[in-house]
């Protein structure tokens, strides 16, 4: 497969946006493409998938053109070698999940794909389901199913549209771990739509995020959400993300210590094993911020850094403070008051004190 940069550069006129975006996204992992409902998000699904036409349009992946207006190029959908994977699974329902995998082999002519299929039912889990029809299925197995129908065709791309969108917090929580395996473990890059801060956080690689049909912040997903000069609109879910490595765990109060480039937290213990790789999410309105090392506090995450840049919050009561850690950035929401009356601007020295964080792989 092609080690170099994927390219979208398309637009589409809608009635009340206009889709316009150019886009160079990573060979492999995950992409989320993030923003409010009518964003556009769907349609630049579409426009890949080449279920709808955009102009003007360049759509390479993998070194292969799909689409490509000044070399007047077009693949139609069924040509290119992609899966796609909805809201909501479209499973055949006369057919069990073993008839629905193979019913995608036989439509794309490809037999010699059963190896591939063998491989998804085997990254998904879902070898005990191949007898079962799919209404006894939960929403969770039916997108597990979906997901293998899409992988088996060997794509070069993978689309997936809010894939959760439909399914309650619990089956949530069981589908997340096995898109997490997907992106550790394939070699394949995958368009993720979604609405979701969370899934945001806990999948992505690179973030993409759109509003009114254009593109206000892309690049690793890190540096996109610590940004505050054009900010993600994630409300109450704004924070900072921090990839760290368990370093250490207290068995008398159940706490684990991760360390990262700029400092280390402790936080609940789950379970998860020392030297392993996590990322912890770091919400803005769980970190406030002194101008002098805290004393006798019940906070103990502490961290010593330099206010980076400042910026007017949602409501204008409120700032979005950003702080550089060493080679980390954290967010603090603060109000306008305290930000002015501790003397707060770029350059100032500050402690962040960390109230709560998460762990969120």
């Amino acid at each position: 497969m092609s080690g170099e940069l994927d390219c979208i550069r398309l637009s589409l006129a809608r009635a009340d946006f206009e889709l316009k975006v150019e886009l160079a996204l990573p060979p492999r992992g995950i992409t989320a493409v993030f923003g409010p409902s009518g964003s556009g998000k769907t349609t630049l699904l579409r426009c890949v998938a080449g279920l709808e036409r955009a102009a003007g349009a360049l759509v390479k992946i993998a070194g292969q053109a799909w689409q490509d207006d000044a070399q007047r190029i077009f693949l139609p959908a069924w040509r290119r070698p992609l899966g796609y994977v909805f809201q909501e699974a479209s499973l055949f329902d006369h057919l069990d999940v073993r008839g629905n995998l193979h019913y995608g082999l036989r439509r794309s002519g490809a037999a010699a794909q059963a190896i591939a299929l063998d491989a998804a039912i085997e990254l998904l889990g879902i070898g005990a389901l191949l007898g079962r029809r799919t209404q006894q299925l939960s929403g969770g197995e039916r997108q597990r199913v979906a997901i293998a129908r899409a992988l088996a065709t060997q794509p070069r791309l993978l689309l997936l549209d809010e894939p959760l969108a439909s399914l309650d917090h619990a089956r949530q929580r069981d589908i997340l771990p096995w898109l997490e395996r997907l992106r550790d473990e394939l070699h394949i890059p995958m368009l993720y739509v979604t609405h979701a801060a969370g899934e945001v956080a806990r999948l992505a690689d690179t973030l993409v995020v759109l509003d009114q049909g254009r593109v206000v912040a892309s690049g690793p997903t890190a540096s996109v959400l610590a940004r505050i000069d054009a900010p993600v609109a994630l409300g109450e879910d704004a924070g900072a993300l921090l990839d760290g490595l368990l370093a250490e765990r207290d068995t008398q109060w159940h706490l684990a210590r991760v360390q990262f480039a700029g400092g280390s937290l402790w936080l609940r213990d789950s379970g998860v094993p020392q030297g392993r790789q996590v990322r912890l999410r770091v919400l803005a309105r769980d970190v406030s911020l002194a101008t002098e090392a805290p004393r006798a506090t019940s906070i103990q995450n502490l961290l010593e850094g330099v206010v980076a840049a400042i910026a007017p919050d949602s409501h204008p009561s409120q700032v979005l403070v950003q702080v550089r850690c060493g080679e980390c950035v954290l967010l603090a929401r603060i109000t306008a008051r305290a930000a002015d009356t501790l003397g707060l601007a770029p350059g100032k020295p500050v402690w962040a004190q960390v109230k709560s964080v998460a762990l969120v792989d």
